[in-house]
């Protein structure tokens, strides 16, 4: 048999999951992973897992007097494995959750601890836009073709410091973007990247029923360009650019979409579809993002610097944006059957 075949590489990983956890694990991918009755699951991605780093994961949660009651691999392809492990016992979140992201840092892999209950799929998923659906930070780019792009990096740099806040930075930065004309805007929009997975995850989510939403400090000119023709997002809010003849006047249109009105949006959209806060995720990237990450019943740092990694309650770095939803309830065969992938 190929070893690089869905079979053999389900029946590895299977084989090194039933050596470290002495748990049973089904012979092969089923349709669904089995229904989560445990306080806490654990979930391990990886591009591959071998047995020493289950093991040595297996000894972290005996130690801590965690009981691992069930395990479910919910991906097993040449290039991602996914195991999710349910857990009974007294943790506390907190510390767990920067314990498991040490430990993952030294095993290799990826490691997100969330409660039992919040594995199923949200009602509402809220975005940060840039770095996180999109490979682009826009305004750096927009500074770049201005010629002002070391500029706007050293305010950029100085709000990082802590003196300046975002809104302070922003004006700044709009302000040395005066004079960018608006067809220049409508060519950079089809060139900038989509973050991979991102069209699959916002995909599954409409399958499921759940409504989204960019929640971005970039600019509704490029969120509703997404809207339009790449993500299936149901609602934007961004910041407005104003144009006169044709080009930016480098003034901001109030309010400014920092991280407080992030967090205060996502609780009005919810509010709006009568959903409690733990039927909505958040996604983002950034400091600014990390008001809205704490609100929901999951907040996903994904490809964040380390100290937005350290603070947000869950975290995706190895892998695309549509790697969230083995933290929804589902498994590979799941997803292929939701999105009508072939498997």
């Amino acid at each position: 048999m190929d070893a690089n075949s869905p079979t053999s590489q389900y029946a590895s990983l299977a084989a090194h999951c039933a050596s470290a956890f002495a748990l049973p694990v089904a012979r092969a991918l089923p349709e669904q992973p089995a229904a989560v009755t445990a306080p806490w699951c654990l979930t391990v991605l990886a591009a591959d897992i071998e047995t020493a780093q289950l093991e040595q994961l297996a000894a972290f949660v005996s130690a801590d007097q965690w009981r691992p009651v069930a395990l479910d691999i919910l991906a097993a392809r040449a290039d991602c494995k996914v195991v999710r492990i349910q857990l009974e016992g007294d943790i506390a979140f907190a510390a767990a959750r920067l314990a498991l992201l040490e430990l993952g840092q030294s095993l290799g892999v990826e490691l997100v601890l969330q409660a039992g209950e919040t594995q199923r799929a949200p009602k509402l998923a809220c975005f940060d836009m840039d770095s996180t659906l999109i490979q682009a930070e826009v305004i750096d780019e927009l500074a770049k073709i201005a010629g002002v792009g070391d500029q706007v990096a050293e305010i950029t740099l100085s709000a990082m410091r802590g003196e300046l806040d975002f809104q302070q930075s922003f004006r700044k930065r709009m302000g040395l973007l005066k004079g960018f004309t608006e067809a220049s805007l409508a060519e950079i929009a089809p060139r900038i990247p989509i973050m991979p997975g991102a069209q699959r995850l916002l995909l599954a989510l409409r399958a499921l029923g759940c409504k989204s939403a960019i929640l971005s400090g970039g600019f509704t000119y490029f969120a509703n360009y997404l809207r339009d023709n790449h993500l299936a997002v149901d609602f934007v809010h961004a910041n407005q650019l104003e144009f006169d003849g044709g080009a930016l006047t480098g003034n901001v249109i109030d309010p400014i979409v920092d991280g407080a009105r992030k967090a205060l949006l996502l609780q009005e959209i919810a509010k709006a579809l009568d959903l409690s806060l733990d039927q909505v995720i958040a996604v983002g990237d950034g400091a600014n993002d990390l008001p809205m990450l704490s609100l929901g019943a999951l907040g996903i740092a994904f490809h964040a610097k380390p100290k937005v990694r350290a603070e947000a309650p869950q975290a995706i770095d190895g892998f695309g944006l549509d790697a969230a939803l083995y933290l929804f309830g589902l498994n590979d065969r799941a997803i292929a059957a939701l999105l009508d992938e072939r498997t």
